[in-house]
């Protein structure tokens, strides 16, 4: 003879476990303070605008440098130079080549993202330069092992900052509507009805 189930008593049933969690979130924001403002997509895409513009000043400040610096790798000459003239205001650095087909000209080196060698007037450099446009030149010690790139290592944690605070403000928002739902839109004014005369 089969065993007969026994009915399971009210304080014994259990919610399921979806049902069970969306109560939970239920009494909890019932219970919260009010919804928190949700964050403008103006934000979100304000502070992606910066990520980007800072990106762009990270390759304007990289790539020229590099690629100088290849191509004085490849196609450049080596001489010995005396430093003829130093200024910082505006910066420039001249030097007179000694040897090779330019000997005797004065060319001013070109920047590595804004920055100079430490020289002053009279000091011995090793320069390389283009041959076909002597201006584009660097020390060689900065062709063979450039410098620390500060200006770009700047612009480049800018850039990380604001994409960082861009993924925070989304996450925020996404979590403020997961947890209160959609913002629900005012209801529309009503229009006063007009008094008609009986």
């Amino acid at each position: 003879m089969a065993k007969k189930k026994k009915k399971r008593s009210g304080d014994q049933y259990q919610l399921p476990p979806k049902a069970e969690r969306a109560r939970q979130i239920s009494a909890s924001v019932a219970s919260r303070k009010p919804r928190p403002p949700l964050p403008p997509n103006r934000a979100i895409w304000g502070g992606f605008g910066l990520f980007l513009l800072f990106v762009g000043f990270t390759l304007a400040l990289w790539l020229p440098s590099h690629s100088l610096v290849q191509d004085l790798r490849s196609r450049g000459i080596t001489v010995d130079a005396t430093v003829t003239a130093v200024d910082n205001h505006p910066k420039y650095v001249k030097v007179l080549l000694a040897q090779g087909p330019k000997a005797g000209s004065q060319i001013q080196l070109w920047d590595y993202s804004g920055m100079y060698p430490d020289a002053h007037v009279g000091d011995s450099m090793v320069v390389t330069y283009d041959p076909t446009n002597p201006s584009h030149s660097l020390s060689h010690e900065w062709v063979t092992d450039p410098p620390v790139n500060l200006p770009v290592y700047g612009t480049s944690a800018l850039a990380l900052l604001c994409l960082a605070g861009t993924v925070v403000v989304v996450l925020h928002r996404r979590k403020i509507l997961r947890t209160f739902g959609p913002e629900t839109p005012p209801a529309p004014a009503t229009a006063p009805t007009p008094l008609t005369k009986s």
